[in-house]
Order: C-alpha cells, then structure tokens, then sequence
C-alpha cells in the first residue's frame, strides 16, 4: 500500500514551519531575542497613519508625509514581498544593575547631569541592526534557494511597530512603543521583507490595562492620547531629529535630557523585566551613563566626532549637540548657579553657529 502524500498545501506548510524554525535558532545566536512573522496587508493601519499625518503630528519628518501610504503597503515598497520577518534585539547592557530604573530617573533629578538616552550609549544600532539582519537573509538563503529580500530598521518608510505587533513580537503599548510581557520594551526592531511565504506568527493580546503612567510622566505632554503622539512635543524628536531652534516654551520642560528621552520607558511596569543583551555592542561608551553636562561641554568638535564615530549621537552633529546642552544648561542655572557651566556658556556665545549662539544666550538669562 502506498504511503498517503500530504497535499501541497499541507507539505509547504510543514516546510515553512521549519525553515521558521531554523531561521529562530540562526536569530538567537546572532543576538536577536524573537522572531516573527507578518503578513503584507496593513490596510487596517492606514487610516490612523493619514489621520496622523493630517495633524501634523510628525513635525519635520517630511519623509513621513512623502511615502504616505507605502509606509503600509510593504509589497509597494519592495515589489514581491510576499511575507515580512520581524526580529527584536534586547539594548540594555550586560552589567545593567536590577535597580537601573530607580537610577535613572534619579539621574533626571540631579540637573548637573548630562542625560543621554540609554539605547545610544553604546554602537550605532542601526550598523549592528542592519548587519545582523543582513546576515540572518544570507543563512535564509542558503537554506530556501535564490531569495529576494530588503533589510530594513528604523532607516525606511516601514510601520514597524504595526509590523511587530502583528508578528506576535508584543504589542503597542499607550506611549506607542512596543511591549512584552517578558521584555518590556528595551529592544530595537528590525524587518526582512521576503519574497517567499512563511507561516505568521500569532499575535499578543495588550497588557497595559487602565495604566497611563507612560503618558502622566511625560514632561511635554507629548503623548496627547493613548496610542496617540505629537512628535512635535516629544522631547527625542526635539533634541534628535529636529534641526532649528527647540520652542522656548519646551526648553524648560527638556532638564537635563540632551540626547534622546527614556521618561515613558522608565515608569513602565513592564520594564522590570527588560533584558540584557551579552553583545558588546550596546555596551557603555565615553562615561555617557554618568556625564556631566560641564564634562560635554568641554568636547571639541573634534572631541566630539572622535568619541561618537560609530554611534547614533553623531548623526545630530556637533551644532545641535551643542544645541541641546545649552538648554540642559540653561535648565540647570535655573536651580542652582554654577561658575563652570556659566563658563562654558560664555564660550559658547562666540560660536560660528547662530543656533548654537541664540541657546546659549537664552541659557545664560537666568
């Protein structure tokens, strides 16, 4: 009697089952912590982003508004997508102490101190991101055959978290972020579009409940509604991605953030099981777990391209750098005078730049 063959449907079913499978094994010893994978109709999605973008709501970011709904089309933004492979790579150190959340937020509390956003304190992610993912399609590849795919994390048009959501890898938590149950939401994402099918993945259910801690903690208000940010407001874009002058009405409300801010993560509850990640890569650079404001101040432009070579922080350049340690000193001379940050504002009011003049003069009228 012969054997029953499966139909074709249920064989590459059974066949993209395990290749899902070695594709996990080759992510964990690669660095990422989960894999998943989403289907290409993000339909449903689209009528949030053009709402979004209606308001104004992404500031500066004009390529937002340029790739309009191909940010949720991923079969338009690379022609043959059939599935979308998510991947989530934990960020905090290996030597992160269990009491980091306290730590940090007391740090916010001490306004000589110079706040840099814990996912930039080590390598660039997007370098350790990107080349990672990269490598995970190659293995893909030499497994499945000849294979069309796109890399992408934080550096395209793509609705990441949606993505991630969808994938099972968490899901949107108030402040927008993506969260887990085991992970909190100290984790980067990254996406390989894939022109072959693999089984999605099943996606979470939410677990923030009636907490809005993420968005009561929020020193600029930016988190307008649950699920709901004004980028405009958000102090990461104020001292990140936007290039001009920040509001005067915000730069009191920034403190002694200069790079980035963590405020939203640090209350979550979820965080307390927030992992470490053993790759040196996100381990601390240059002190920027405990600088002070005086001590950044002190860089060169030369100081500062030789000790951010390889990290986020460079891409802002030395100008805005300058930029929103002025602010940070400004907000510091509120509370306390300080002969060395004075200083350095002084010196700063000879820059070639205006941006940089006009911060330190505002910082200086105390």
């Amino acid at each position: 009697m012969r054997p029953k063959i499966p139909p074709i449907h249920d064989r590459a079913l059974a066949q993209g089952e395990r290749l899902l499978s070695d594709i996990r094994q080759w992510a964990q010893a690669l660095g990422f912590s989960h894999i998943g994978v989403a289907g290409v109709d993000l339909a449903e999605a689209e009528p949030g982003l053009l709402a979004w973008l209606e308001a104004g709501f992404h500031g500066e970011m004009d390529y937002m508004q340029r790739h309009g709904t191909r940010r949720a089309r991923p079969a338009e933004l690379v022609p043959g997508t059939v599935s979308v492979l998510t991947a989530r790579m934990d960020y905090l150190p290996a030597d992160t102490s269990p009491d980091w959340m306290d730590a940090e937020l007391q740090r916010l509390e001490q306004p000589e101190q110079a706040v840099v956003s814990l996912y930039a304190r080590g390598r660039d992610y997007h370098k350790v991101m990107r080349a990672r993912l990269q490598t995970l399609a190659e293995q893909i590849a030499q497994a499945a055959g000849p294979l069309g795919h796109r890399v992408f994390t934080d550096s395209a048009p793509v609705l990441e978290v949606e993505l991630a959501t969808r994938s099972g890898l968490g899901w949107r938590g108030k402040h927008t972020l993506t969260l887990d149950r085991e992970a909190g939401s100290m984790f980067f994402l990254g996406e390989i579009f894939l022109d072959i099918a693999l089984p999605q993945t099943t996606a979470q259910t939410s677990h923030c409940g009636t907490c809005s801690a993420c968005i009561t903690v929020c020193p600029t208000q930016a988190i307008v509604a649950p699920y709901r940010l004004d980028a405009r407001r958000c102090i990461s874009y104020l001292t990140i991605e936007h290039a001009g002058p920040i509001p005067l009405e915000l730069r009191p409300l920034i403190g002694n953030r200069i790079y980035g801010c963590d405020d939203c993560q640090l209350v979550c509850p979820w965080n307390k099981f927030a992992r470490r990640n053993a790759l040196p890569d996100f381990d601390e650079r240059a002190g920027l777990g405990s600088a002070t404001l005086v001590q950044l101040l002190a860089w060169s432009e030369t100081d500062f391209l030789r000790i951010t070579e390889g990290s986020a922080i460079r891409r802002i350049g030395h100008v805005r750098w300058l930029r929103n340690l002025a602010v940070a000193a400004g907000n510091a001379l509120r509370q306390r005078d300080d002969h060395g940050l004075r200083s350095a504002l002084n010196a700063l009011l000879e820059h070639e730049s205006d941006l940089v003049r006009e911060h330190a003069a505002w910082a200086l009228k105390t």
